[in-house]
């Protein structure tokens, strides 16, 4: 227990995380100025909690009746009918066309026969695109809900049209209750949303998603931490701007209305250049590396906000080339339209499985045709 304090005291340094002269002490002492608590971030955990629940029962009470009344189909369960072809298939992952052969003839099947079991049971293994859109539909909902309610929250606010108050007597500003429950909604979605990757469809940009995740915790809760929450709450307003036509496109895409899919990304488009690389860097980050200067005395955690603040602008820069790239690939595609660059990542035995088949297939082609 002693090893622990003594770690806890070095971590928490009042010299490292609070301006000269400013001690933990003095932002705990609530009776003038209600300041935000370490203590508070506890309670997001259980806000996590609570929307993945509300998730669940939106997903399959909701969303997946949407999905199917718009012509989506449920993933079909992993059943099998066959015992000598299903350990075959998870053994070796790989079934090349010498196995095919051999399992047809220990099955007494035809090798068309195996072939067509083994594209149904790769169909199986796939993430049907209900699920896809149930993820999105759960997205698309709350981003537009905490986007609304932070321009609520935030409107009679004077941080949120100059960024000079959100250093004017740092550290000594007090949270109110709507501010206070954006931000634990706010973190508690995004650690629900770590805790839920692992189980959601695998994406191309999955280790990107999920470093955003963790730098967006770690600075939020610094922020908080620190009372540095009225600059954290416009990194929240910004960052929710845009995910709400990204998420409306993708649920388009999924119910292959490409029209509406399209209209979506053009706006998505407009909101993500304005918010991540206008508003972004030209208030937020600008405002920490310059305005902060001149009103705040500097101190170590500071740096540490900048950095993160700064990782996440090159994330924004790195899904900048990945929307150029759709938006080329739109244009320059025979079949025009948008697609969405965040598909799925199969399993390497899926996708190699399906070559298989399609290449067993082709090879019994040529050969009845040579024989003929």
């Amino acid at each position: 227990m002693e090893i622990l304090k003594s770690i806890n005291t070095w971590f928490w340094n009042d010299y490292v995380w609070l301006p000269p002269n400013i001690t933990w002490e003095h932002i705990k002492d609530t009776r003038t100025v209600n300041y935000a608590q370490f203590s508070d971030l506890y309670y997001a955990f259980q806000v996590a909690l609570a929307l993945l629940v509300v998730r669940y029962i939106l997903e399959q009470f909701v969303f997946s009746p949407i999905g199917c009344y718009l012509g989506l189909k449920p993933k079909i369960p992993k059943k099998t009918d066959n015992k000598v072809l299903e350990k075959a298939f998870c053994e070796n992952g790989k079934i090349g066309y010498k196995q095919v052969q051999g399992l047809a003839k220990q099955l007494d099947w035809s090798e068309r026969r195996v072939e067509r079991w083994i594209r149904r049971r790769i169909s199986r293994g796939k993430v049907s695109t209900l699920s896809k859109f149930t993820e999105s539909a759960w997205r698309f909902t709350f981003y537009l809900c905490a986007f609304c309610y932070g321009l609520y929250t935030l409107w009679d606010k004077p941080w949120l049209w100059i960024t000079n108050y959100c250093w004017y007597d740092y550290p000594h500003h007090s949270v109110t209750n709507d501010v206070w429950w954006y931000y634990m909604l706010e973190l508690g979605f995004y650690w629900s949303l770590t805790m839920s990757q692992f189980m959601d469809t695998k994406r191309k940009d999955f280790m990107q998603m999920f470093v955003h995740h963790i730098v967006t915790i770690m600075l939020l809760s610094f922020s908080w931490t620190s009372n540095l929450f009225r600059i954290g709450s416009l990194v929240l307003v910004i960052h929710d701007f845009a995910d709400v036509p990204l998420e409306a496109a993708k649920m388009a895409k999924y119910v292959e209305n490409q029209r509406v899919a399209d209209i979506c990304f053009a706006v998505f488009t407009v909101a993500w250049i304005i918010s991540r690389l206008g508003l972004y860097p030209y208030k937020i980050i600008y405002s920490t590396m310059y305005e902060a200067l001149l009103i705040v005395p500097m101190f170590p955690a500071y740096y540490v906000f900048n950095s993160l603040l700064c990782a996440l602008q090159i994330l924004h820069i790195v899904w900048t080339w990945m929307i150029v790239k759709i938006a080329l690939r739109a244009i320059s595609s025979k079949n025009p339209g948008v697609k969405d660059l965040r598909s799925d990542s199969e399993q390497g035995s899926s996708s190699e499985s399906e070559d298989t088949a399609k290449g067993t297939s082709s090879q019994e082609n040529s050969t009845t045709q040579r024989t003929s």
